[in-house]
């Protein structure tokens, strides 16, 4: 599985790694990426629904990440509550999380991710990192311009 973290603004993409596809890989994966945050700031992370689970959203919390995890209440209780649901930035959330898959769509069609031709977690690895960055490479010449 390949794994993306993005920054919202630029939309470029900051880490990028693969890992074995196993039922909670993305979530091992995204508090790997996460990291430590940087000195004097909290940082947001936004995610699907299938992050919204107790033990991911305690995580993030003691990392000093706000979740932005969409809230999966279908049949369950949702690990987010109308507490954290109800900030102006949890609303937007939605709406940037959905920038992501342009990522995805550019490195499947484009960048050759779609069916892989290599075999092992570190050759897929590569080939997925030099993707992400041929994708920054795209992208960086759009926000020059629209710096001018």
């Amino acid at each position: 599985m390949g794994h993306v973290v993005m920054e919202n603004r630029s939309r470029l993409v900051v880490v990028a790694t693969t890992t074995l596809a196993t039922g909670t890989a993305e979530r091992e994966a995204a508090e790997a990426m996460v990291g430590e945050p940087p000195a004097g700031g909290r940082i947001t992370l936004g995610a699907d629904k299938a992050y919204d689970t107790a033990d991911f959203v305690a995580g993030m919390r003691q990392l000093d990440v706000t979740p932005h995890v969409a809230q999966n209440d279908k049949c369950r209780r949702s690990a987010i509550d109308r507490r954290s649901a109800r900030h102006g930035g949890y609303t937007v959330s939605p709406r940037v999380r959905k920038r992501i898959e342009a990522v995805f769509g550019w490195m499947k069609t484009v960048g050759g991710q779609r069916k892989t031709r290599y075999r092992g977690t570190a050759r897929v690895g590569w080939m997925f990192t030099l993707s992400a960055a041929a994708y920054n490479l795209i992208r960086m010449p759009k926000l020059l311009a629209g710096a001018a």
